[in-house]
């Protein structure tokens, strides 16, 4: 089961001055969150729905790129260690005890509208389309040209 939610890109979708990486990935959290940092295993443990939690209690919500998007399989290689396919058995395992997968969204800029807005989010999207509404957690190498 896959919930896919697009928008449309609007005002502020532009780089911000603060990164100018052509192909790198920036790991977001809202600008607002308590969250400065993560490393590769607590994220990997919470695109899985392994950690649920931020540690001052907060419900983490995850959400990804579509499964074919460059970026989702960049990230799903390096922190998952595996493509969003092989990993269908496992959110279909998960599904059937209770946990769901992450949000699925159409855009960059739908992830980076959510993530924004959402109390507990957490996704990933290409550096250079970061902007003031975001802080980055983890910069990751992601060999994909940015896309403005």
């Amino acid at each position: 089961m896959m919930l896919v939610i697009g928008l449309l890109p609007g005002p502020g979708w532009a780089n911000s001055a603060s990164d100018s990486s052509e192909s790198g990935m920036a790991v977001i959290v809202a600008q607002e969150s308590s969250v400065t940092r993560i490393n590769r295993d607590d994220l990997a443990l919470i695109f899985k729905a392994k950690k649920r939690y931020w540690d001052d209690g907060l419900r983490i919500q995850a959400v990804n790129l579509p499964a074919a998007h460059p970026l989702r399989r960049a990230f799903s290689a390096q922190i998952l260690g595996s493509n969003p396919e092989e990993l269908d058995d496992y959110w279909r395992d998960m599904y059937f005890h209770g946990v769901r997968p992450p949000y699925v969204f159409a855009s960059e800029e739908a992830v980076i509208r959510f993530v924004s807005s959402t109390p507990g989010a957490i996704g990933y999207v290409s550096s250079c389309a970061t902007d003031h509404r975001v802080r980055v957690v983890m910069r990751l190498e992601s060999g994909v040209p940015c896309q403005r």
